[in-house]
């Protein structure tokens, strides 16, 4: 899609007011013009910002068809107004904008507020307590001097002297560890599979939809910013409980898996392997305007990375982030030696999947990516009691441990 150049200059104006200290009042009136392109009438007025809600509808009746019926047969959709396009692009902009612009770090954004915008219902909040587990979910907290993040760490009953593996999971926005472990379901295969599971908590500080700040550059740099606490949570773990140190994993969802090809880009010989759903590639976007582009597929010329071992899932209808996205995942993640093969499948009374898999010389696994036709953004098999689910499969978590344990010593 072709973005409003328009729109993208206002964008960058508002930001660099802030980034320049040149105050609130300016970069509000900035905003406030760009608004105006979306919705003359609406954006004249300046209103308090709203409760963040979901901004990712549910899977639709439609989404979960089977997939035959978005086949190549298919009328190709009517083409949309540059205005539709635009507000569109506008409203998945929004909770990146937030983060960047009414994050509580810098004097210039003391007491900005963004104006109000009408979101569609999503998924979040009202969602069904998850049966009971025989193991400990525990509360932690960590800091540094890039700050402070809770988490929530799940014991397996079976934890004994023994040391285990450890996932390390990143929630996506407007969630939280415990809709999370909920949806995912990653509790349960630990009990199952004898592991432990953190679950890093992005606080409404950092960013008002609980985003990772995948997007700022700060954020994409070792030592830094959130990669620092997610280290540093990961250790922390590490250090007080008997984890098998060449097997802890990290995994996320959209913002969350943005985040966790940071982590595993950046700290290498702290993650065996990265699982990434719905994400986007390290360095992708380094501010507002390239993040939108990178969401839409824009990519431009993401950076090129030392290859690692990672498993991806995305939904070809995924509308918040295109799935062009995956492909530069695996372009960024696979190793140059491994030969793909592909193998199409089919979840029973389920979505159609293609999957291919990156095998090196002696038929080790490298890389791993699933397309999944019919989802769009959500994560593939999980639970419905969590937000920003599709439980027509297939699943990711358990995919996700199996891709995992080949990296095993």
């Amino acid at each position: 899609m072709k973005l409003n150049e328009r729109l993208m200059a206002q964008m960058r104006a508002a930001t660099t007011a802030l980034n320049k200290g040149q105050g609130v009042r300016s970069a509000t009136a900035v905003i406030h013009d760009a608004l105006k392109i979306l919705s003359p009438a609406k954006a004249a007025t300046p209103a308090a910002a709203p409760t963040m809600r979901d901004i990712n509808p549910p899977p639709s009746q439609a989404q979960h068809a089977d997939a035959a019926a978005h086949s190549a047969a298919a009328p190709p959709p009517a083409a949309r107004s540059p205005m539709a396009e635009a507000s569109e692009a506008m409203r998945n902009l929004v909770p990146d904008m937030l983060a960047q612009l009414d994050r509580t770090g810098g004097s210039p954004l003391q007491g900005f507020k963004m104006p109000s915008f009408d979101f569609p219902t999503g998924m979040g909040g009202n969602v069904a307590p998850a049966p009971d587990l025989p193991g400990q979910f525990i509360d932690g907290s960590y800091t540094n001097a890039a700050g402070s993040r809770d988490y929530k760490l799940y014991v397996p009953s079976s934890y004994t002297s023994t040391p285990m593996p450890l996932v390390v999971m990143l929630h996506g926005c407007t969630q939280d560890p415990e809709d999370f472990a909920r949806g995912t379901q990653m509790n349960l295969l630990a009990e199952e599979l004898h592991c432990f599971v953190v679950y890093p908590a992005q606080s409404q500080q950092a960013n008002p939809s609980r985003c990772w700040n995948w997007f700022n550059e700060i954020d994409q740099q070792r030592g830094q910013g959130e990669p620092s606490l997610i280290a540093g949570i990961t250790e922390t773990v590490m250090h007080n409980h008997n984890v098998d140190r060449d097997q802890v994993y990290v995994a996320g969802l959209s913002a969350g898996g943005a985040m966790a090809i940071i982590m595993g880009t950046l700290y290498p010989e702290l993650y065996a392997a990265v699982g990434v759903h719905s994400g986007l590639p390290f360095a992708s976007a380094h501010d507002l305007p390239s993040a939108l582009a990178a969401m839409k597929g824009n990519l431009g010329r993401p950076a090129r990375t030392t290859p690692i071992p990672i498993i991806v899932f995305h939904g070809d209808k995924d509308t918040t982030v295109h799935p062009v996205n995956g492909d530069e995942l695996i372009k960024q993640g696979s190793h140059p030696a491994a030969t793909p093969v592909v193998e199409p499948g089919r979840v029973p009374d389920g979505h159609a999947y293609t999957r291919t898999v990156h095998r090196r010389a002696d038929g080790t696994p490298h890389a791993e990516q699933w397309l999944i036709h019919g989802a769009g953004h959500a994560w593939s098999g999980g639970s419905a009691h969590g937000s920003y689910t599709d439980g027509k499969g297939p699943d990711a978590s358990r995919e996700m441990m199996r891709f995992f344990q080949t990296r095993r010593g």
